[in-house]
């Protein structure tokens, strides 16, 4: 319990919960459009919606809405990783263009890329806690549109991988679970945190025990620290969904009994 109120006391987006959501100890079923508008320091003149963020790492997880004819450059967060996942609109960086589903990682230590966008762009925008495990040193700019849906163990469920870092075991990913498809009760290793790309979704946390079940709408959002068991027969949506997934350590997926007290 310690581990997780630490944790919520990082997180600071537990205010915009939507007030018809489980209250937890973590920030689950986060609506990013309820979110407050903050100042971008490492992007001046930028607005955006803080998800997450802890300002002793100076780790932050935003989304961000980039006006017409902006122009910038990744250097604003010099010794930290920076990942980009472009939801809406176009963004250059450097000299290459990505439409949505665009994505770039750019390590600590890259030079500080050109960024502009020529109609306005909406991006999700991570900064990350230092890394001294990666060992992925060359950036990473994807259309994640162009990659190949991969078969998951579990039927109804498919991945793209955007990045897999061999050396701390960090990866970003796309998730897509399809119509009517449930998930078992499941936890992973690692904290992780998702943005709702596409649909609604249905999905439970168990805390304590206890089952708390609550819908997400397309920009709902959740920071879930490590061994939290989530998922179970509730889990699912109408329609297809997809889900942008981070995993910043080393994490180890685990099939749960059931939503248990544990010890």
């Amino acid at each position: 319990m310690l581990r997780i109120a630490l944790l919520m006391i990082a997180a600071l987006s537990l205010a915009g919960c939507a007030s018809s959501s489980p209250k937890l100890p973590f920030p689950a079923f986060v609506q990013a459009d309820e979110l407050e508008d903050i100042f971008m320091a490492s992007l001046p003149g930028v607005r955006g919606k803080q998800l997450a963020g802890d300002p002793q790492t100076r780790r932050t997880s935003n989304r961000i809405d980039l006006p017409a004819a902006w122009k910038g450059t990744s250097g604003g967060v010099p010794g930290r990783a920076l990942e980009i996942f472009v939801l809406q609109g176009k963004l250059r960086i450097a000299d290459i263009d990505l439409p949505p589903g665009g994505y770039a990682f750019l390590p600590a230590g890259s030079l500080g890329f050109n960024l502009e966008t020529e109609r306005g762009a909406r991006i999700l925008y991570f900064v990350n806690d230092v890394d001294t495990e990666s060992v992925i040193r060359s950036p990473i700019i994807i259309d994640a549109s162009l990659l190949e849906w991969q078969s998951n163990v579990t039927p109804g469920v498919s991945t793209k991988e955007l990045r897999s870092d061999p050396g701390s075991g960090a990866r970003t990913w796309l998730l897509r679970i399809g119509a009517g498809t449930s998930v078992a009760w499941q936890s992973s290793s690692a904290l992780r945190e998702g943005y709702l790309l596409l649909g609604n979704y249905r999905h439970s946390e168990c805390v304590l025990g206890k089952v708390h079940t609550s819908q997400y709408r397309q920009g709902g959002y959740f920071y879930r620290p490590a061994d939290i068991v989530n998922g179970g027969p509730a889990s699912g949506s109408d329609t297809d969904v997809v889900w942008f997934l981070r995993e910043t350590t080393q994490g180890t997926e685990t099939v749960a009994p059931g939503c248990v007290p544990t010890s």
